[in-house]
């Protein structure tokens, strides 16, 4: 039984704290969704619970465990749709009828084909009162990569790069070691520590020899990915037992040697954008939720031409290097008309150990 009163300052306060407490699951539940949930009685908060690992409870089964008999009769606040089926865990529709509870606000539909409107009609089809709607501009946002890979197969592509306040990667040399603050590289291995695979040039493979690993770990271990071939006594090869590494290759790929311990990727294309493009259908369809590219200039290019990314984290050192052959972030065709440029949302600026650290979204989920 839908309503669709006006949504009360209650009912908005309560939405955004089930969306506060969804959050703490980043990096820990995906491929899942981030879930909060809030559970009051006559207005007052008597359980709370999110989502924290994946496999584990979901955001209701946990507020409702807090909330006890207290659930009956109440109002359960929930970012998402709950769930009707039997997955990893039993329906989420099914806790909330036990617990009695009489009303529910969702912020957003699930789209996944299991759910998509099926646990709504189960809520209706046992006389519980719901409302979806409260929130959802802030939910959307904080499910865009979850939704991103169920509605469209493909992961979240997060573009980031470190450079000099006059726009170099590096200098004309190619000495680029460190461009940024040990404060703003930290950021980056929190970043690193919650994606699910890192993806480089074959070109920054082999000039800066990186690891590309979370350092201290975070919840994830993220697949690190050459577009190229990998030399073979890269650090990658050398810790493949530590993290997946793969090298993505034009298909067949036949003739290209790989190191023991690293995997083969052949993807068709016959331009960069176009098999990185292979590359993130692949992930997708390996249930990877975020995807990090790191660089060099060849491969953000070839993300900007596409359209690929959706999310952007720059980091502007207070340094110049000049050159006109040192190299700039994004390469590829780029853009004749500015009018076009891509143009970010929502941004956010700090200043890490005197850099600049921006980061925002893609203007209407370009990718």
């Amino acid at each position: 039984m839908p309503t669709n009163p006006p949504t009360t300052d209650l009912d908005a306060a309560m939405m955004a704290r089930a969306l506060e407490l969804a959050a703490r699951g980043e990096g820990r539940v995906e491929p899942n969704p981030m879930v909060g949930c809030v559970i009051t009685q006559q207005g007052e908060v008597v359980g709370e619970g999110w989502h924290q690992q994946h496999g584990g409870p979901h955001a209701e089964v946990n507020a409702l465990a807090a909330a006890g008999d207290r659930a009956a009769g109440g109002t359960a606040y929930v970012t998402l749709e709950p769930c009707c089926h039997t997955g990893k865990t039993p329906p989420c529709t099914g806790a909330l009828l036990t617990a009695g509870v009489a009303r529910v606000v969702v912020a957003v539909r699930d789209p996944f084909p299991q759910v998509n409107g099926g646990g709504l009609q189960q809520l209706t089809d046992a006389g519980v009162v719901y409302e979806v709607g409260v929130g959802e501009a802030d939910a959307r946002a904080l499910l865009a990569p979850y939704l991103k890979l169920i509605e469209r197969g493909r992961p979240w592509v997060i573009a980031k790069w470190a450079m000099t306040l006059d726009g170099k990667l590096a200098t004309s040399s190619g000495s680029s070691q460190w461009i940024s603050s040990p404060e703003s590289r930290e950021l980056v291995h929190r970043l690193r520590g919650r994606v699910d695979a890192v993806i480089v040039g074959a070109g920054t493979a082999r000039d800066d020899d990186p690891l590309l690993t979370a350092r201290p770990a975070g919840p994830r271990t993220a697949a690190r990915i050459v577009l190229g071939e990998i030399p073979p006594a890269s650090q990658l090869v050398k810790t493949a037992d530590q993290a997946p590494v793969i090298s993505v290759v034009p298909a067949p790929g036949a003739h290209h040697k790989v190191p023991p311990g690293v995997e083969s990727l052949a993807v068709k294309g016959r331009t960069h954008t176009e098999r990185l493009a292979a590359v993130l259908d692949e992930l997708g369809a390996r249930r990877m939720t975020n995807v990090l590219i790191e660089g060099g200039a060849r491969g953000l290019g070839a993300a900007f031409d596409g359209g690929l990314i959706d999310e952007v984290h720059a980091f502007i050192a207070p340094k110049l290097c000049g050159g006109a052959d040192a190299p700039s972030p994004i390469g590829g065709h780029g853009l004749a008309d500015m009018t076009k440029a891509l143009r970010l949302t929502g941004v956010r600026i700090e200043t890490p150990g005197g850099d600049v650290y921006l980061r925002g979204r893609v203007e209407q989920g370009v990718s």
